[in-house]
């Protein structure tokens, strides 16, 4: 009963919002007739443990720095939650009590929608369960872990199916000592100057800005602030801070390549995890008054969908040659980087991306004691193609994060297939996009069936 009369007062607290799906028409004849009392009963019900999620969610929060992505609710309820937040113990009870609550609303909801809605949510509260299960020492197989907090289970290649992307490198790239060593000499000449990094990047990003732009309507107001940091495991980071406004970070802690520019635009900006941001506030929190939406837990399924659309992000905003088009006509340029006589930068490019899925099987085997730190880090040398420095902060990424890596590259493959299943068109790929990013998506709903 208690946690029901605090669920009941955070529904006020975020009162205003329409609750949605039992107002939608039918407009079709045939169609057995809606029980709306019933629908409305179990939108109640949804919102209800929607605000216990959300206060649940935030209590966790404090027990782990980084744990909450971004929060832009009611501050009111942040600071009660930091105030006199549960003991560890206490929120794993009740977010076993909350998954149970959920299994049984969801047998009476009839609303597509809103049963996604309630799947979501019921995934979100087991990534939960786990990361307090972890919080207090439990540890995972590394697949385990992944699966629990992320929604999918990676099948991950043995690293030797990446040897013959090495070969093809090693042709592109032709002499003396290491391979990794090579690359990188070879790649340092596409290093932007520090001076003219902020020029480079803002012009990256509003190329990114413009082609989502152009297929994905933006909220009125919408804004970003970007900023070059150093001390991180990460090389860029979007901070959403609600009212469709982010805080875009990239780290100079190593020297930033030009290929970086565009990647990190489509990324962290646009279609990336700025516009997802945008768009499930305006289309979730706002529109449909869903409170469970204006909080994101880093270690969820919803970011496999968050970080797969980013990387995947960068493909849909400049397909093809495009990309390089851009690269070599505009940024090069205004990064005052020596235009390439051939296309040997972008065709190493291309094989050093083929060969990153090594990096999964790297954490893999690292995580789950198979290798020690140093042979994950002379192996992400190898396979990535990277100085010591940059393999150190691979490595360190994945000591900070875990099994968080496999959002890239799977979630990548999995947005992928369902975007482009069939072999659409350019408009219908960009419809698809915009469906991911509005909707309360989880990577079984990128499971093509």
């Amino acid at each position: 009963m208690m946690r029901k009369l605090i669920a009941l007062s955070l529904v006020t607290a975020l009162s205003g919002c329409a609750t949605g799906e039992s107002k939608r028409p039918i407009d079709k004849p045939g169609i057995a007739t809606l029980d709306v009392r019933r629908t409305a009963a179990s939108t109640k019900a949804l919102d209800e443990i929607a605000a216990a999620y959300l206060q649940l969610t935030l209590e966790i929060g404090t027990h782990e720095p980084g744990y909450i992505d971004a929060y832009y609710g009611p501050p009111e309820l942040k600071k009660a939650a930091e105030a006199a937040p549960r003991d560890k113990p206490a929120l794993l009870a009740a977010t076993r009590a909350l998954m149970a609550e959920i299994d049984l609303a969801a047998r009476r909801i009839s609303d597509p929608l809103a049963k996604r809605r309630a799947t979501f949510l019921r995934a979100q509260l087991r990534a939960g369960e786990t990361r307090l299960q972890m919080m207090q020492g439990t540890r995972f197989a590394f697949a385990d872990e992944a699966e629990r907090l992320f929604g999918v289970r990676p099948r991950l290649k043995p690293l030797a199916s990446y040897d013959a992307e090495l070969a093809k490198i090693e042709a592109l790239v032709p002499g003396e000592g290491p391979l990794p060593d090579r690359v990188e000499a070879y790649l340092d000449a596409f290093t932007i100057p520090k001076d003219r990094l902020q020029k480079t990047f803002d012009a990256a990003i509003a190329r990114c800005r413009g082609r989502s732009m152009a297929h994905i309507p933006m909220p009125e107001g919408e804004s970003f602030r970007l900023e070059f940091v150093t001390g991180k495991s990460w090389s860029g980071y979007n901070h959403y801070q609600g009212g469709y406004h982010s805080l875009i970070q990239v780290n100079t802690d190593l020297p930033i390549r030009l290929s970086r520019a565009l990647d990190l635009g489509c990324h962290e900006g646009y279609p990336g995890h700025h516009l997802l941001n945008m768009k499930l506030e305006e289309k979730l929190v706002k529109e449909r008054g869903w409170a469970e939406f204006s909080v994101y837990p880093l270690y969820s399924p919803q970011s496999l969908i968050a970080e797969g659309s980013a990387n995947y992000g960068i493909d849909l905003a400049f397909p093809e040659s495009s990309k390089a088009d851009t690269e070599r006509d505009i940024l090069m340029p205004i990064a005052e980087i020596a235009v390439p006589a051939d296309d040997r930068y972008w065709q190493l490019l291309a094989a050093i991306k083929r060969a990153s899925g090594a990096r999964l099987t790297i954490a893999q085997q690292y995580l789950d004691g198979v290798i020690d730190r140093p042979t994950a880090v002379a192996l992400t040398q190898k396979y990535l193609l990277v100085s010591a420095k940059r393999a150190e902060q691979s490595v360190s990424f994945t000591d900070q994060y875990r099994s968080y890596v496999i959002n890239y590259g799977l979630g990548e493959t999995m947005v992928r297939a369902w975007v482009e299943r069939g072999k659409p068109g350019r408009d219908e790929m960009w419809r698809r996009m915009a469906k991911i990013v509005s909707e309360p998506t989880l990577p079984s709903d990128l499971l093509v069936r």
